[in-house]
């Protein structure tokens, strides 16, 4: 291939990349999807994707989209990612739990304690860059008070910029506990969704080990731990197992 040939191959691709538009793309599948045509909307939204252009929207809708294309474990994955980027947005929370209603699987989570269920409640207001802006914005606002604090002259304009500083100070602190451990769970905790119609769930990483249990698709779980082509999962009683990788789907 000669080297203007490379040349002209390389123009042609910053062309279509030049008129790559995502929004444009987005307003398309979005009027595909409208119009009935969710096989259209899901390609279009999925080549938006695969062009490297990502938002929480974006996922819901393709999430809605397979969802009425009655493609339930995939609805359900895009859900999650939705949530994962935006998860104090109701309407994707109240998609995801219509579409688990119409799961097979009933599993019943594992009790927790009142002050747990409340501090995950508010730690999924927010993404963690929004609880670590928040973190920023706080500090900031402490050393401006404290400029203020110093320049006023009356007793009670100081006794209020100090109460409000103390505010934002335990406001700083807890929107950077609630930042770190967002980001660090979205590390450490590997979550999936089961693709799988019927899945047996192994005792050990092994063909020929025994049944434990049986889930179904679009069943979230957790990775625990990973071994070849084996994952070990658990799901919300507690339950654990090993099955194959493949069979699975990573949010």
């Amino acid at each position: 291939m000669s080297i203007r040939t490379v040349l002209m191959f390389c123009l042609l691709l910053g062309n279509l990349m030049l008129r790559a538009d995502p929004q444009a793309d987005f307003a398309k599948a979005n009027d595909a999807y409208m119009a009935g045509f969710y096989g259209n909307a899901i390609t279009i939204y999925e080549e938006i994707l695969s062009s490297g252009f990502e938002s929480p929207d974006l996922y819901y809708n393709l999430g809605n989209a397979y969802f009425k294309n009655e493609e339930l474990p995939k609805a359900i994955l895009n859900y999650e990612r939705a949530l994962k980027l935006n998860p104090g947005n109701e309407d994707y929370r109240f998609n995801l739990r219509f579409a688990n209603d119409k799961l097979i699987d009933k599993i019943d989570a594992l009790p927790e304690l009142f002050y747990i269920i409340w501090w995950n409640s508010l730690k999924n207001k927010l993404s963690a860059n929004n609880w670590a802006m928040l973190a920023l914005v706080s500090f900031t606002l402490v050393f401006i008070l404290l400029v203020a604090f110093l320049l006023s002259r009356t007793l009670l304009m100081k006794r209020t910029l100090f109460y409000t500083g103390v505010l934002l100070i335990l406001l700083h602190i807890l929107s950077g506990v609630l930042a770190w451990q967002t980001k660090t769970e979205a590390k450490q905790k590997q979550t999936a969704i089961v693709f799988a119609p019927n899945l047996p769930v192994k005792s050990s990483p092994d063909e020929s080990s025994i049944d434990l249990f049986v889930i179904h698709e679009g069943l979230k779980v957790q990775i625990i731990d990973k071994i070849g082509e084996w994952n070990e999962i658990k799901i919300g009683n507690g339950s654990k197992g090993w099955v194959k990788s493949e069979t699975l789907e990573r949010i």
